[in-house]
């Protein structure tokens, strides 16, 4: 099977239609749909959408995840339960189709669980943290890095003040949750009115050494209750320069 055609086969068997109900509604062959779904026949990113819809997609939903995400990354072995129950109860009838479909749409369909379980649309903050663009990261066992995904963010460089520590202007730093300050890591903070990213050295338990490095190797030693810890930096990504 291809992948698209295993997202379209799960999804009309979760909503318990059959290939000719799904053909019909979408102005397809059957046989067409059929050869789609076991992987025989190529299928258009578009048609693929307009097939989905037909069976309970609601673009407002999927418009956080494009199918290249869905189909790159759902595990259909993770949803298989669940499909096995779906097989063993009747095809519904157009009318209960009709009305089921208005109140579940998308929303509880097994692919988009399975995708929430695997990814999550992490925004991206600029330095007075207001959202600038949203990226997909990988969730395992729940986590983020270890952390709630609710509280993840990127958080986008605004200048070269740590570039002796290889992060540039505009390069995405990952940051999980720390309202505590974390020896040897670099952290974002709220300091004199500012948001900053720089690396501490905890140097006992009132003080930390607050350490930048644009062109040349700077350092202030300043008390821990002056300083407000927001996340800790776990990851960066940077853009390849053309």
């Amino acid at each position: 099977m291809s992948r698209l055609g295993d997202l379209i086969r799960t999804e009309r068997i979760r909503q318990k239609m059959t290939p000719k109900q799904v053909a019909r509604k979408c102005g397809v062959s059957e046989s067409y749909l059929v050869a789609v779904e076991a992987g025989t026949r190529i299928i258009a990113d578009d048609q693929a959408r307009r097939i989905l819809k037909a069976i309970g997609l609601k673009q407002q939903t999927e418009a956080e995840f494009t199918l290249d995400d869905i189909a790159a990354t759902v595990d259909l072995a993770q949803v298989q339960p669940r499909l096995a129950e779906a097989v063993k109860k009747p095809p519904k009838k157009e009318a209960e189709l009709a009305a089921s479909s208005e109140d579940e749409g998308v929303a509880g369909s097994v692919w988009l669980d399975a995708l929430q379980s695997v990814l999550k649309r992490v925004p991206v903050m600029n330095a007075v943290m207001k959202p600038v663009a949203y990226r997909l990261v990988p969730v395992e066992n729940g986590r983020i890095e270890g952390a709630n995904p609710d509280k993840v963010f990127f958080y986008l460089a605004p200048d070269d003040s740590m570039r002796g520590f290889r992060i540039h202007k505009g390069d995405i730093v990952l940051t999980v949750p720390a309202q505590s300050p974390v020896d040897g890591a670099i952290m974002l903070m709220n300091y004199k009115e500012h948001r900053y990213l720089r690396k501490v050295k905890v140097l006992d338990d009132r003080q930390v050494l607050l350490q930048s490095y644009d062109r040349e190797y700077e350092a202030e030693t300043v008390l821990i209750s002056e300083i407000g810890f927001l996340s800790r930096a776990v990851q960066v990504t940077f853009e390849l320069q053309a």
